[in-house]
């Protein structure tokens, strides 16, 4: 009877363990206890985002000490940034200037003038941009420890985004190809509306 009992008890016992999972008094549970999202404005997009450019930069950043060499002193960083910087069209000009749109009277032909394409600023991708190396000295590591507060990384990704956007400015081919796209965008949407001649053209500088 009490070898019964004893068999109950572990059939009950591992019942228990496969409802409920394994009970570990060390284990941990993760609960989200942020506060909701508060919508803070609304704002119209008048910005037609024609070309993206997928950009990576190794961002190296070193501070040392002037009167103390680098292994008692100093921090050596190297952090992967990954993002992207978009080229738009602002399509306001469209509606607020008269001359910008011109449609023959028979509605078979249309003189469009653009703003050229700017740049937008850079958005890094967080799951991609991350700190690769840090050499730090031996000061600098006593201090890490005893410190309460973790390492400010937003300098890296501010100076990351500088360099994307620089990278961007200096390569004319992602200004070309959103005034491509664009181009190539209304004028297909115009022909859709019986338009026959279409002329589109930007103007030098973005507005």
């Amino acid at each position: 009877m009490l070898l019964f009992l004893t068999g109950l008890v572990a059939l009950a016992v591992i019942v228990v363990l496969l409802l409920v999972g394994p009970l570990n008094p060390f284990s941990s549970e993760t609960k989200d206890r942020s506060q909701p999202v508060l919508l803070k404005s609304l704002e119209n997009l008048s910005d037609y985002h024609a070309a993206t450019a997928n950009m990576q930069v190794v961002v190296d950043v070193e501070e040392d000490a002037r009167l103390l060499p680098s292994f008692i002193k100093g921090e050596r960083t190297l952090f992967v940034a990954a993002g992207t910087v978009d080229a738009a069209v602002d399509f306001r000009a469209l509606s607020k200037d008269p001359e910008a749109a011109k449609v023959s009277d028979d509605r078979r032909s249309v003189k469009l003038t653009l703003p050229a394409p700017k740049l937008l600023e850079p958005r890094l991708d967080p799951d991609r941009s991350r700190v690769y190396d840090r050499d730090r000295g031996v000061l600098d590591r006593v201090a890490d420890a005893v410190s309460d507060r973790p390492g400010d990384e937003q300098p890296l990704y501010q100076l990351a985004e500088k360099k994307l956007a620089e990278a961007a400015a200096a390569d004319p081919k992602l200004l070309q190809t959103a005034e491509r796209n664009t181009r190539s965008m209304l004028e297909g949407l115009l022909r859709g509306l019986g338009f026959r001649k279409i002329q589109i053209e930007f103007s030098k500088q973005p507005v």
